[in-house]
């Protein structure tokens, strides 16, 4: 029985094999990088983004999660006129892939200028995706909690820790979406 499970699990690919797929779907490319350079500078990798719309989407522009967020980059509609009421030069609907991943990306922006304080770039990286997943309230919630227990609260691995107390079970979602996005940029080209 020990050498089935064993056999079986090496006959599954792992899950970083499995996101490799999506090197080959460039459709969405020239988004990722035009707008990741637009927010964010010329020397920020685009495929953060991308990697990011993998896991909130699997790149489906049709995308349309329970709660009504939708598209590439699964943006609710309160979120979406926020952003252009802030950003009016996205002219498009958030159905619209082109305008999707710019308004995704551009609210990574506001989140990733929330996070400034002194930190790795990993883990601001992380509090921006764990932001855009669970909210910045949560997350900042997350971090007194961590502040209380003498963790250090501007790191991530605190607010993992610290998140469950916050979202409760939601924290599970939040925390594997994050380690999600850096498994799929790991394999990204």
């Amino acid at each position: 029985m020990k050498k089935l499970l064993i056999i079986i699990l090496l006959l599954i690919p792992c899950q970083a094999e499995a996101f490799e797929r999506y090197n080959r779907v460039v459709k969405y490319d020239k988004y990722f990088s035009k707008y990741s350079k637009r927010y964010f500078g010329p020397f920020f990798d685009w495929r953060y983004f991308k990697a990011q719309s993998v896991a909130e989407s699997r790149l489906i522009a049709k995308a349309k999660s329970r709660v009504g967020a939708l598209g590439v980059m699964q943006i609710m509609p309160k979120t979406f006129e926020e952003i252009i009421r802030k950003n009016p030069s996205i002219k498009g609907t958030r159905e619209q892939p082109r305008w999707n991943i710019a308004a995704g990306i551009y609210y990574d922006r506001m989140i990733w200028k929330a996070w400034k304080a002194e930190r790795p770039f990993r883990d601001r990286i992380n509090f921006m995706f764990g932001s855009y997943n669970a909210g910045k309230g949560n997350i900042l919630k997350a971090q007194k909690i961590a502040k209380k227990g003498e963790l250090n609260p501007n790191l991530w691995v605190s607010v993992e820790h610290s998140l469950p107390k916050v979202t409760g079970r939601r924290s599970n979602e939040t925390i594997g979406y994050v380690k999600k996005i850096n498994e799929i940029k790991g394999v990204l080209r």
